[in-house]
């Protein structure tokens, strides 16, 4: 392994000025479970790495029931797996933390860190984009905001500036009559990158879709939100007619490549059964 400098910042503020002074060759360490595979197999090799682990307040992990959930940079994907707040109110999310790697890579690896990754296949994108989650981005300029759904650019790169440090995830509550499902396709159950992966989360109203949100996994560049299936259901009645038009309108806008875990057309086929059975049990959560 490289020689690399490490620093652990006290504050937020010097961790900004630390990664923005590193120049491109610093990197963030959270649970490192991507970090430091990484740099023993000489994938990244930085000159700084900045553990963050004591910078008050990135361990927050908040619900209330007006303004939703609200995750630190610390958090864990254990935490969000177990916790009764996700279990009850980010079914989909829970889920996805259930199905990510192993438990023991569950217990370091923060959700934070699996959002940064921007990997196509990542178990906890799908869910957050498909909830309305937005992230809460320090840096040089200050704090802002960027929903999650805009945050991944390409395989592995984000909207992060220099020097920016993602600090927190917030969830909005689901209002009444939601309901929230993640379903993975793989080879096996865990220690496995989804071949495709499906994130629905629906609100009914009188047994009218109101609200609804389909994002795809392993099928593009990033998680991909279906709009044009959406659009199929939005404001009608889930009838099983629709909601076969709805998955046959998300195979269509998939894009996927061929490798090792699945060809094209198989994934594409994929996307349209597992997106009719993530309705069907988004409804049955409802009921």
């Amino acid at each position: 392994m490289k020689y690399f400098e490490y620093a652990e910042p006290a504050t937020l503020q010097e961790a900004v000025g630390l990664l923005r002074d590193g120049a491109g060759q610093a990197s963030l360490m959270a649970g490192g479970t991507d970090l430091m595979v990484q740099m023993k197999e000489h994938v990244r090799q930085p000159a700084r790495v900045i553990n963050i682990k004591k910078i008050p307040g990135m361990d927050d992990f908040g619900w209330d029931p007006a303004q939703g959930l609200t995750l630190g940079a610390l958090v864990t994907v254990r935490q969000v797996e177990t916790s009764p707040v996700t279990l009850a109110h980010y079914a989909s999310l829970a889920r996805a933390s259930t199905d990510f790697a192993s438990i023991q890579v569950r217990n370091r690896a923060t959700v934070v860190g699996n959002v940064c990754r921007a990997s196509p296949s990542a178990d906890t994108l799908p869910p957050l984009i498909a909830d309305g989650a937005v992230l809460r981005i320090e840096g040089p300029a200050g704090r802002r905001e960027c929903a999650v759904e805009d945050f991944c650019q390409g395989p592995g790169r984000t909207a992060l500036g220099a020097g920016e440090i993602v600090t927190h995830i917030r969830i909005p509550a689901p209002p009444p009559g939601t309901g929230k499902v993640y379903i993975k396709h793989g080879r096996r159950a865990q220690m496995e990158l989804a071949t495709v992966g499906v994130a629905v989360t629906l609100t009914l109203q009188d047994a009218t879709c109101t609200a609804i949100a389909i994002v795809l996994a392993a099928v593009a560049p990033t998680p991909l939100r279906a709009r044009a299936a959406e659009a199929v259901l939005r404001g009608q009645p889930l009838t099983a007619e629709r909601i076969a038009a709805a998955a046959q309108a998300a195979a269509g806008e998939a894009r996927p490549i061929g490798d090792v875990r699945g060809s094209a057309d198989y994934r594409r086929e994929m996307v349209r059964v597992l997106t009719r059975r993530a309705i069907e049990q988004a409804i049955e959560e409802v009921a």
